[in-house]
C-alpha cells in the first residue's frame, strides 16, 4: 500500500470525525435520518450524555474542533514528509502537554470514569505518536507513524461513539 493511499484513509477517518463532531452539536441527526430507507424507524442515539456548564461545554466543543484541524495539519505534514512538524503538532495540541491548555483537570470532574480514560489515552496516544514521527524524521520510516496516528484517532472515535457532550 502506498503512502499518499494510507494518508488518504487517513483523511477519510478524519472527515468521519467531522462528522461525529457535528452529531455531538445536534447538527448532524436530522441529516442522518433523512438518509435513512423510506420507513425505517428513526436512529436512536445510545451515546451518554455528559452535561458540562455551559462555559466548560463551549470550551470542550471548541478543543474537539480543534483537534480536528490539528489532525487535519498532521495529515498535511505527514504528506510533506515533515515527520518532526507533525510530531510537534501532535504534542502541542492534542499530546500530554496539551492538558492544561485544554482545561482538563477542571472539565474532568464532569465527566464519567470511562470518558476520563479515554481522553487520557488520546492525550498519552498523541505523546506517543509525536515520538514515533520524530523518530521518522531520522529513519524515513511512515509505516509506524501512520499506524500510531491510527491509535490515536481511534481513541477520538471511542469517546465519540461513547458519549455527547451537552
Amino acid at each position: 500500500m502506498s503512502i499518499k493511499t494510507l494518508i488518504t484513509a487517513g483523511a477519510a477517518m478524519v472527515v468521519a470525525l467531522s462528522v461525529q463532531a457535528q452529531q455531538d452539536q445536534g447538527m448532524g441527526m436530522q441529516h442522518m435520518q433523512h438518509q435513512q430507507a423510506p420507513g425505517a424507524a428513526p436512529v436512536q442515539d445510545a451515546r451518554v450524555i455528559v452535561r458540562f456548564p455551559e462555559e466548560f461545554r463551549l470550551h470542550t466543543l471548541g478543543n474537539m474542533r480543534d483537534h480536528l484541524l490539528a489532525l487535519g495539519e498532521i495529515q498535511e505534514a505527514l504528506s510533506r514528509e515533515e515527520y518532526e512538524k507533525a510530531g510537534e503538532i501532535a504534542e502541542l495540541r492534542l499530546g500530554m502537554s496539551a492538558l492544561e491548555s485544554h482545561g482538563a483537570f477542571e472539565r474532568s470532574q464532569f465527566m464519567p470514569k470511562e470518558m476520563q480514560a479515554i481522553g487520557s489515552e488520546m492525550h498519552h496516544a498523541a505523546s506517543r505518536f509525536a515520538v514515533t514521527a520524530h523518530d521518522a524524521a531520522v529513519t524515513d520510516d511512515v509505516k509506524p507513524v501512520l499506524a500510531q496516528l491510527g491509535q490515536l484517532i481511534r481513541q477520538c472515535v471511542a469517546c465519540h461513539n461513547g458519549f455527547r457532550v451537552q
